[in-house]
């Protein structure tokens, strides 16, 4: 393998210095000369041995002497062999390329990306987190600007611009071609979050008299700037007549007009239509697209799956930070991503309100002093019932905000939630209580023998109080969601954060109310 690398490292460096590639535009070329100087040289050749380093104790480096490493990566700017960066870049996965772009630092970055082919760079574009993205954006002059957005596909563009400032969009859109300017302003247009905002206007158009050869000619034509060719739509005067996939003309005969094998019971959604929504019929009808069409029926674009694969990450995302009490945030992206702002920003309104919420439970171990002081056993027994209640509750409540949100439970199913989760709650409960009851019994009547009176009476309390607080944290877990489904908020609220601080206070209600029965004699 060393003899692999010595190889490949005798090969770039018998390369010429080569000069800059000719189709980069003047006034990038004059912030790379600027940016590969000699000073910034010294600078790269101390950012490559940091590299060699990490990447030293890589085994999938070592593993593969032909990956394109970072350190690699910078030793062709150091020998200035820019024609071969191209090349060895121009090989790789958009997706791995973006991937090693990022490990760059942001100066190093911008540096690559500027030399890369147009067309490499905009796929890798499209592949970068949105911090990536920011700062290539931030230092990107508005001649590099207006390329990035002229070869990326309208729907990346639209988002790209819609998190930009409106000055710099102005600033685009105006030196934008007429054509490009027109459809970014429709799609910016639309509400976000909404199938509008996430459309393409990209596709292939067909019509019902074309015979498959035609098709073929016309998906020839179209299919380089279209988002997708696997799924063609039969159009005319801008209604949607039918879909027919690339599939069905490949093994159709090339004299069969379309309109014979299009399909033309259509589903679509509307531009004012959730993304999520729009996501969730995608997913439900297997779709690859999902035609969009506009208030009066004109078919304006599609939707592509890796759209609907980015809205429903959000959406879980989303989901899973209200769960666990973090309000979202639209700044948020990675978890390293964020700041330490943002971070604490998210989690301390919730944390307040549910600090102060538990002054309610506060409130009730008070009421019960008494019983602390006749029965201190009874304190040890407060953190196991009320961990266990909450645990439950969350475990249907994870089970009802999924549901909801595949689309599996509805707030119509109410009763049938309530029926089976009443039988379940009454099994788990009895299971949890009886394990529970014995192991007080035999471990205060064999391990701690004499210590506590009555201890048949503690193990009778805590079973009974395991047993219903079990049921009533898998109702209040389970019919929480649904009921703010019902209203109209969102289900994911209702699951951590509330349920936590309602179980626990009601669960410590039950228990000493059981104890004040079982143990009337002595409190």
């Amino acid at each position: 393998m060393e003899m692999e690398e010595k190889k490949n490292e005798l090969t770039e460096a018998a390369l010429p210095v080569q000069e800059l590639p000719a189709d980069i535009p003047d006034e990038v070329r004059q912030k790379l000369a600027r940016d590969l100087n000699e000073e910034a040289t010294e600078d790269l050749k101390q950012d490559i041995r940091e590299a060699e380093k990490e990447e030293a104790r890589d085994d999938e480096v070592k593993a593969d002497p032909e990956m394109l490493t970072k350190s690699r990566l910078l030793k062709m700017l150091v020998k200035k062999q820019y024609v071969k960066l191209r090349e060895v870049t121009e090989e790789e996965q958009p997706a791995d390329l973006a991937e090693l772009l990022e490990e760059l630092d942001e100066n190093n970055r911008l540096v690559v990306f500027r030399l890369l082919k147009k067309e490499v760079a905009t796929e890798a574009f499209a592949y970068m987190s949105d911090e990536a993205r920011d700062d290539l954006v931030n230092a990107f002059s508005d001649v590099e600007l207006v390329g990035a957005i002229e070869e990326m596909s309208l729907d990346d563009a639209a988002d790209l611009l819609e998190d930009m400032p409106a000055g710099v969009v102005k600033r685009v859109l105006e030196k934008s071609s007429r054509e490009t300017r027109e459809s970014l302003n429709k799609l910016l247009n639309y509400p976000e979050s909404s199938a509008g905002s996430l459309m393409t206007p990209e596709y292939v158009r067909l019509r019902e008299d074309m015979t498959v050869a035609q098709a073929f000619e016309a998906i020839r034509k179209q299919g380089e700037n279209a988002e997708t060719v696997y799924t063609c739509y039969v159009v005319e005067r801008n209604r949607l007549k039918g879909v027919v996939s690339a599939r069905s003309l490949l093994l159709s005969d090339r004299n069969i007009p379309v309109s014979e094998i299009m399909d033309d019971n259509v589903v679509a959604v509307k531009v004012t239509d959730d993304q999520e929504y729009v996501a969730r019929e995608m997913q439900r009808y297997d779709f690859t697209a999902m035609p969009v069409l506009d208030n009066e029926g004109m078919f304006v674009g599609i939707i592509t799956i890796d759209d609907a694969i980015d809205v429903l990450t959000d959406e879980s995302t989303e989901d899973m930070q209200k769960m666990a009490a973090i309000l979202p945030d639209d700044d948020a992206t990675t978890y390293f991503g964020t700041s330490v702002w943002t971070h604490a920003k998210q989690r301390i309104p919730w944390l307040l309100i549910l600090m102060l919420s538990a002054t309610f439970t506060g409130m009730v171990t008070t009421h019960y002093e008494e019983a602390f002081t006749a029965l201190p056993l009874l304190v040890s027994f407060m953190p196991m019932l009320m961990d266990t209640a909450g645990n439950c509750g969350n475990q249907i409540s994870t089970l009802m905000v999924r549901g909801l949100a595949l689309g599996e439970v509805e707030p119509a199913d109410f009763l049938k939630v309530l029926a089976k989760e009443l039988r379940v709650s009454a099994i788990v409960g009895a299971v949890l209580g009886a394990v529970n009851g014995l192991r007080i019994y035999l471990m205060y009547t064999f391990i701690f023998a004499g210590q506590y009176d009555n201890v048949m009476g503690y193990a009778i309390v805590v079973s009974v109080s395991l047993f219903f607080s079990v049921i009533l944290a898998k109702l209040v877990g389970g019919m929480l969601p649904l009921a703010a489904k019902k209203l109209g908020a969102d289900p994911a609220i209702m699951a951590t954060p509330f349920i936590t601080t309602i179980v626990d206070a009601c669960s410590l209600i039950l228990y000493f109310q059981i104890a004040q029965i079982v143990f009337r004699n002595m409190m």
